[in-house]
Parts: C-alpha cells; structure tokens; sequence
C-alpha cells in the first residue's frame, strides 16, 4: 500500500480476493471449506490498519468467526452491529462463464460466487473500517463489526452458536445491519428507489416421513410408503396459501404507489408486483407462506418396496403467520406422514423509522440526490434471527446501484453471479458515509 486509500479504492481487490477464497458450505460439515482461511485474510486485513481482533471457532473446528470492535464517542448509546457472512452455496465450474471462484474482473463486474451473497457487503465493511482506522476517525458510537461462518446453513456453527454461548461479543448492541437490502430497482428512466430490508420471512426446513410395509416390487401392494409420501408431498407443493399483506409488503406496495401511480389492488397484487421486473420474483415471494419439496429418498434396490420413505421441504413463513401455516401443513399431509424440524428460524419484522433508517435514506442521497428508500420484507432468511434474540432491531443495508436492465434476483445462488464494479464503489461511498452518521 502506497499510502492512505478510501473505502472506494479498496473495495474491488477485496471483494475479489474474499471471492477467490472458496467458502463452499454443503451443509455438511464434513464437506464445508475454506471459513477459516476467509477468517485470517479479514484479520489480516484489520489488524494490519491497526484493530485488535478476536478470531474464534463457533462450534466446531474451522468455523472460524472475526470481530472487531471500533470505540465510539458516546459509550451510553447502543452499539451498532455490522454483520456478514463469509461462506458462500456450493458452485458447478462447468456451469460458469468465468469459474466461480476466481474472482474475475472484466466488463465491468467483479465475477464469481458469493459477489452478491454477500462478499460484496464484507468487502464494502472491510473497506470502510479499514478508512476509519487510518484516519483516526471516532463514530458517534461503537461499531461491533462481526464477519460469520455457516449462514447459509442457518448459523447452527455461526450466529446461533455465537449468540447462545458468547454473546459477550455483542454486548451494548441495540441494532444490527446486514443483508439483503440497500440495492437500487429503476421504476422510471431517472427513478430509482433503494429497498431496505425491515422484515423477512421465517426458516422450516421440514423433513416428511412415510411408513409402509416392505415386500417385493413385483407383488401387488396396497401400503407403499413411497406412494404415501409421494402423494402427500405433491399435495403440498401444489397448495397454494392465502395472500397476507403483512404491515412491511402494505408499506412497500404504498410507497411505489405515490412514486409511479401503480396501484397494487389486492384482488390482483401479484399481478401488479409482477409488473416490477426482475425483483418481482424477490417481492412477490413475500405475499404468501411457501413449501417447496426439495429432497426425496427411498428404497436401495429396483425390486424392493421400502419401509420408509422421506422428503426434505423448504418452507418459508410470514410474519405472525406459523401456527395457521402448521395447521395448514398437517390437513394437507394427512395422517400417515410424519413431519420433524430440521431448521425452524422465526420470521422478523420491523418499522420502517427512526434515526438509523434516515441515516440510510441521508447516505443514499449524497451519492444519489433522487433516491428514495422503501421498506421490503425479504422471502429468505439472514443472520438476523439470531440477533433478534439478543433485542437488537436488525435491518438489511449493503448499498448498490444498479443497471437497470440487470436480473439482480436472479444471480443470488445463480450461475455466473456478478457485482458491477461502479456499484461496489457506490456502496463503499454509502457505506462510509451511513457509519459516520449512524
């Protein structure tokens, strides 16, 4: 380093370096790679401007977590949680226009997993509390920055193992930002809104069970848990529940009313979502609870009807919705199926007010005098959950603009996921100036 950089200059070669790390988490922590050696580049990154850092494990070995903290002016205020994820779904190469992890920076974009999930927001929290430190700057309260494992496996060996047996970590923080929110949706040719996250949907991960008697593939057979399953798991995937405007999506579809003139009628908001673009898919996900089947198992041989059989099912509930869900659930499954937990994360919610919010809103604006913000609810799950437990208020705020014209939806978990350089800059800048005024 040749002398002092702002957050803006660093954030490209740090997102790519993070990129070219490969943080694969499968699920299984047999299989998971690479938390730790993302962990000791973040620490590298802090302690070589100056932070102490605590570098520990969450449960298990090689699920390595950074913190850092930055002391601010006033110590009576709540601390200010910045949060990200360091592990990143698994990628197929073959797949790739670029390979996945190499981090790629060409046409405009830095290539490869994790751009938008979410090493773009590390790298834009890095670079930021990198500029901070060199300039002896002091926030108007502390800062707790937190770099994560396991997220996209529900933080059983990350947020959740930290918040239940070191939650030290975290004392004084009052309010908590992280993914998904803070990224530009062009409604007009010079209008934008920036969509923030106050709210986002509960996590069940649900494993079905189905029993029968076993016997040989050739017999007549009347009690085949693979058909009971079957028919039970094709009766929820194609349920359909009831629409809900919860209080976030009524507040969302009301302020790009004013906005645009778009009316959002409830006997057609999907059909008036739809007309959105490419984020529709991410908002019109929020409008109703999901159960999306996504595994099935049975049998080990052609010829042999199992005893058991088993599905995996995604489900994805609204706000004050999860009792009328799991009644919902049981009348559809039926008697004969057995349903267990293997994930079941609440869902959260929020207003959208206060001074933080209009430290965003403020932010926003010095790099993009028109921007308006709205509040969205967010049909996946984040590290928040486990916040929450602690009281912290959690919202969604890593800062892009964005072409208008780019499916941004579609590259989370997607095939050649990418970051448009000027939108790291942009969220860098933002970034920067949220943190000196939050």
């Amino acid at each position: 380093m040749t002398g002092p950089q702002s957050a803006a200059d660093e954030v490209v070669r740090i997102c790519s370096d993070l990129i070219r790390i490969d943080t694969s988490n499968t699920g299984d922590p047999a299989t998971v790679v690479g938390e730790a050696e993302a962990a000791e580049y973040v620490a590298g990154e802090l302690t070589e401007v100056g932070y102490e850092v605590e570098v520990l494990d969450s449960g298990a070995p090689g699920r390595s977590n950074v913190f850092a903290r930055l002391p601010g002016a006033d110590p009576g205020r709540g601390a200010l949680l910045i949060h990200g994820h360091l592990d990143v779904v698994p990628a197929e190469p073959s797949e790739w226009s670029v390979h996945p992890f190499s981090g790629a920076i060409q046409d405009g974009y830095v290539w490869g997993r994790g751009a938008v999930d979410m090493k773009d927001m590390v790298a834009m929290t890095i670079a930021v509390a990198r500029q901070f430190k060199r300039e002896g700057f002091v926030p108007p309260r502390d800062i707790v920055f937190a770099f994560l494992a396991d997220e996209e496996a529900g933080g059983a060996y990350g947020s959740q193992w930290l918040v239940k047996h070191r939650p030290d970590l975290f004392e004084g923080c009052t309010e908590a930002v992280g993914e998904v929110g803070g990224f530009s949706l062009t409604l007009a040719e010079d209008q934008r809104v920036y969509l923030i996250e106050t709210a986002e949907k509960g996590m069940a991960w649900m494993r079905l069970r189905a029993k029968g008697k076993p016997g040989h593939g050739s017999f007549i057979h009347e009690d085949n848990a693979v058909t009971i399953l079957s028919e039970a798991v094709a009766r929820l995937g194609n349920h359909r529940f009831p629409l809900v405007m919860t209080d976030t999506v009524r507040a969302f579809a009301d302020s790009v009313r004013e906005l645009t003139g778009l009316e959002f009628p409830d006997s057609d908001i999907e059909g008036a979502f739809a007309k959105l673009g490419p984020v529709a898919r991410m908002v019109g996900a929020t409008v109703r609870d999901t159960a999306n089947p996504t595994m099935l198992a049975a049998g080990y041989k052609a010829n042999v009807i199992p005893s058991t059989a088993e599905a995996t099912v995604d489900c994805r509930v609204l706000p004050g919705r999860r009792e009328a869900f799991l009644s919902e659930v049981d009348e559809l499954l039926g008697p004969d199926v057995e349903r267990e937990w293997i994930q079941d994360l609440p869902a959260l919610e929020t207003t959208f007010d206060g001074p933080l919010v209009e430290a965003m809103a403020a932010a926003l604006r010095t790099e993009d005098p028109t921007a308006k913000t709205v509040p969205y609810m967010l049909s996946g799950g984040t590290d928040a959950k486990a916040f929450t437990d602690l009281g912290m208020r959690c919202f969604g705020f890593a800062p892009l603009r964005l072409p208008p014209d780019l499916d941004f939806a579609s590259l989370f978990h997607g095939i050649d996921e990418r970051v448009p350089v000027d939108a790291l800059e942009f969220g860098a800048k933002v970034m920067d100036t949220f943190l000196r005024n939050a």
